[in-house]
């Protein structure tokens, strides 16, 4: 079993450190991929609607409330897409999510990505010129959406908050609202510390969820689960690789949401281990000389013609996410 820690949000809600992500889970396995993580203990379930599965999570959710859990001992996130930004469309697209899980209310309703996409034409809306874009909607401003989150019934959403943001985009949200978000959910790995981001999250008491803890396998590079002192280290701790980059995460005081849809991985991810300060310092040293973010939409097919952290590879984005459209 996990240790069962559970992490207390500022709303003084409990968010149970490990949980089941669900993103690139190829369809028709999140299903069993869900009912067996919650007959094995998880209790919180990472959802998104761009992951076109919450369907599949609602008919599990069929097979395990009330026989195995209750819906108030679960803790259920999930994610308002970029062509639902508008806030004429925020709360329409939360009611579809409820309705795909079968469920009244989420525990966490996050703003997926700092960008808009134009409503009423898929989730990918083409660019109306330029072939292999996704078009951008330039009007609508992540304060715009922001507000319409806030604007919410907590009937429905018990907490907000947001995933990908920089620190620039949370203070401009914050400046402009007063209101700031409980959680940002990042890709968070030992290639991808992301300090900065952590320091100025910690300062305003925005709880990390870490996303692709393990890395992933998006651009090419070398497993992280297969890095020697990942290895190593598991050895010592009798222990997978990938219950070690779990607990780097758990380490710095992130929430994680590791995806498997294999019952073993699913079972043995939620089997916390805890590192001593020196592995996890040896973790660390990984990123060194050695930093990778893999999550970049400017690289996606179809391309999102916008820069969002500053990476070089998005240098040449005709858009920059902010709190206002530039």
């Amino acid at each position: 079993m996990s240790l069962g820690k559970q992490i207390t949000l500022s709303t003084g809600a409990q968010l149970p450190q490990i949980g089941l992500g669900t993103w690139l889970s190829a369809p028709k396995e999140v299903e069993n991929a869900v009912e067996i993580a919650v007959r094995h203990g998880y209790r919180h379930l990472d959802l998104a609607m761009i992951y076109e599965n919450q369907h599949e999570v609602g008919a599990a959710l069929k097979k395990v409330i009330p026989s195995v859990v209750k819906r108030e001992d679960l803790f259920m996130t999930s994610k308002v897409w970029n062509s639902s930004h508008q806030p004429a469309e925020v709360e329409k697209e939360l009611d579809e999510t409820l309705r795909q899980l079968g469920t009244d209310y989420l525990d966490l309703y996050l703003i997926h990505w700092p960008i808009a996409f134009p409503p009423g034409n898929g989730l990918y809306p083409p660019h109306s010129i330029k072939e292999g874009e996704v078009a951008i909607d330039t009007e609508t401003t992540l304060v715009d959406t922001w507000k319409a989150m806030i604007a919410l019934p907590k009937s429905k959403v018990r907490a907000i908050g947001v995933s990908n943001f920089t620190v620039e985009q949370l203070k401009g949200i914050i400046a402009a609202t007063g209101v700031v978000p409980i959680v940002n959910q990042i890709e968070a790995h030992p290639l991808l510390p992301q300090d900065e981001l952590v320091a100025f999250c910690k300062e305003k008491n925005i709880h990390i969820t870490a996303y692709s803890p393990l890395g992933n396998n998006l651009i090419g590079k070398p497993k992280l689960t297969e890095n020697e002192v990942v290895i190593e280290i598991a050895k010592k701790l009798d222990a997978t690789p990938a219950q070690v980059l779990v607990a780097w995460g758990a380490h710095r005081g992130y929430s994680v949401i590791p995806k498997s849809v294999q019952e073993p991985r699913i079972k043995s991810n939620f089997q916390q281990v805890v590192l001593s300060q020196e592995d996890y310092e040896k973790i660390t040293a990984i990123g060194v000389g050695n930093y990778t973010r893999f999550n970049i939409p400017f690289t996606y097919k179809p391309k999102w013609d916008v820069n969002i952290f500053d990476e070089p590879a998005e240098k040449e984005a005709a858009f920059k996410a902010s709190s206002k459209i530039q």
